[in-house]
């Protein structure tokens, strides 16, 4: 089977090669703003769409007009790569899978993609069009065939060169262990098993410095060089909080994978959850969705199986023994005893991975209807799960 790998990679442009990038991101950014207005305000006028093939006929008239005949200084398909990016954004806006497209900010995270006539040097350098070879830290080596690389810039003024590729497929031979998990707040991940992993809270130690940070971002003058400075170095901030959470994430699926062929997880409803003022931070500052999009994408390769439970199934509410499902739980009790069996449950959230590890079977139904104390819930084929 034939699929797609990006490996990311580190980039080091001298001070001619920034100029030159500095100008791709920003033809890439005002093409891609420029035909959003167009669509917007075509729209409003007339109730007509705009597709990738309307954008490509006005961008070729439009680099012939003297006052946009910089757009040439760059590659013409960084340009129309932008243009099927937008194209792509209102399908999905309409298809209901997104938000309304933003117009691009200079002070954002820039990036262009380059298809083709790309190559890496013989000495490990980045060729791309237009340009001269770019110093690229490769820390893995590359298997497969090149397809696209996408250059970017982060706030905090680091650049990366992402590159993907095609490569053939062999699934891995399932091994291991079956286990549930549960994912917290301050754990991160509790396993059937019993197994904790505690969250760094790697944003909480950041705050404060973070906090002294926007009041002397806020201080300065708008547009000014020092209001710039003050924007980059929250900027590094931010990133070293975001760099440290995706290393943790990393190994933490990774070792999943390796160590079982099964994980029953939740099907978390992340939108959602992060609507909570009092644990919106928290829930982002953990990024559960990250966590489980990796523990997807490496469970192929290495030997696991992934499966989800239903949102609504009560997992920490339900008694993993009997059966019987505690109503009346709040979030503050972290542990309880079971009123049927007198099953004390000292782990509220092993309680919960229990649970999810017995319905990810398919073939259980995970409809459990309401019980009372004395009375064990009809489940099909399930009375009792055992550690």
């Amino acid at each position: 089977m034939i699929k797609n790998k990006a490996y990311k990679f580190r980039l080091y442009p001298n001070q001619e090669q920034e100029i030159f990038l500095a100008k791709c991101f920003g033809c890439s950014r005002f093409v891609y703003n420029h035909f959003l207005r167009l669509t917007i305000d075509t729209y409003a006028e007339s109730k007509q769409t705009l597709k990738y093939s309307n954008y490509a006929k006005l961008l070729t008239k439009l680099k012939r007009e003297v006052d946009y005949s910089w757009l040439k200084e760059v590659n013409s398909q960084a340009l129309q790569q932008s243009l099927k990016d937008l194209e792509k954004a209102f399908v999905s806006f309409f298809s209901k899978q997104n938000k309304f497209p933003r117009f691009k900010k200079k002070t954002n995270r820039q990036s262009f993609r380059v298809p083709q006539h790309f190559s890496i040097t013989e000495d490990g350098k980045l060729q791309l069009p237009k340009m001269k070879p770019i110093k690229m830290v490769i820390h893995r080596e590359i298997e497969g065939k090149l397809c696209n690389v996408t250059i970017s810039k982060t706030p905090g003024g680091k650049y990366y060169a992402s590159i993907v590729v095609e490569y053939e497929s062999e699934l891995s031979p399932l091994q291991g262990d079956r286990i549930g998990i549960d994912v917290n707040l301050d754990k991160i991940v509790v396993t059937s098993n019993g197994d904790e992993y505690d969250n760094p809270k790697y944003l909480k130690k950041s705050l404060k410095k973070l906090t002294r940070l926007y009041r002397c971002l806020s201080r300065k003058q708008k547009d000014s060089k020092k209001r710039n400075k003050a924007r980059l170095r929250l900027a590094k901030i931010h990133g070293k909080v975001a760099n440290q959470r995706l290393d943790l994430h990393h190994k933490l699926s990774t070792k999943l994978c390796k160590e079982n062929q099964l994980i029953a997880t939740e099907d978390l409803a992340i939108k959602n959850l992060i609507k909570n003022p009092k644990l919106s931070r928290h829930i982002a500052d953990v990024a559960w969705g990250k966590f489980l999009t990796l523990l997807g994408d490496k469970s192929e390769k290495l030997g696991c199986e992934i499966k989800k439970v239903d949102r609504f199934f009560p997992s920490s509410k339900r008694c993993h023994v009997c059966g019987w499902i505690k109503t009346d739980m709040t979030l503050k009790e972290r542990q309880w005893k079971c009123e049927e069996c007198h099953t004390f449950h000292d782990s509220r959230d092993r309680n919960a991975a229990l649970n999810i590890l017995l319905f990810a079977n398919n073939d259980i139904p995970q409809e459990v209807r309401k019980s009372t104390p004395k009375e064990i819930p009809e489940t099909v084929c399930i009375s009792r799960v055992t550690d």
